[in-house]
């Protein structure tokens, strides 16, 4: 029996979530899969074991966090963790 998670993260825009988005998709795993739902990025995860899961989870928001610090207001990516620049 597998476990499964669904994370939503939601944007002040599509473009927004379409860049978080395109960050992340690198990084999944074949049993990984993120798409874009008008201003939301939604990841479903599947993995065999609770801690596989959990483990896959941690890094997923890790990653989301520094995703979100890149992507900007305004469209473009940044590398710093102000966005008001």
């Amino acid at each position: 029996m597998s476990r499964h998670a669904r994370i939503e993260s939601t944007f002040e825009s599509e473009e927004a979530a379409r860049q978080v988005a395109a960050t992340l998709r690198p990084d999944n795993t074949p049993e990984m899969e993120t798409a874009v739902d008008g201003t939301t990025v939604v990841t479903a995860v599947e993995r065999e074991t609770t801690g596989g899961l959990g483990a896959t989870v941690d890094d997923y928001v890790v990653n989301l966090q520094v995703a979100t610090q890149l992507t900007t207001t305004d469209g473009e990516t940044s590398t710093t963790t102000d966005n008001n620049e």
